[in-house]
């Protein structure tokens, strides 16, 4: 992949990266960590501990899912940095660029994910 395209790419995953951080603050509450929101959510939550449990379980999956987010981004990063991006982990085959475009995280080309999936 030629340098201009990894620097899009590149540019395109940097802003990724920023929003994602400042969406997981703003849930947060600004700089609250997820113990402080929990704790909050909790002594707000009403008699109903059972509708408390779950949106602490929902809250706790959304990070889970936000922070496998944040490692794919940093991870095609650094695919970016050692050279090694836009090529399928499993084939070494060049992933198009429009996949890329849709999936700039992606890790395998096609007919690889298909597989996999």
């Amino acid at each position: 992949m030629n340098a201009t395209i990894s620097d899009t790419f590149s540019a395109q995953l940097h802003t990724q990266r920023r929003e994602l951080i400042e969406r997981i603050r703003q849930q947060r509450g600004g700089t609250r960590g997820r113990a402080e929101a929990a704790a909050d959510a909790r002594a707000t939550a009403s008699d109903d501990w059972a509708k408390a449990d779950e949106e602490f379980d929902l809250g706790v999956a959304l990070e889970e899912r936000e922070a496998a987010e944040l490692n794919a981004i940093d991870a095609a990063l650094q695919r970016i940095a050692d050279g090694s991006y836009g090529l399928c982990v499993q084939c070494g085959a060049s992933i198009p660029t429009a996949r890329l475009h849709a999936q700039p995280t992606a890790l395998r080309c096609v007919t690889c994910q298909a597989a996999t999936e």
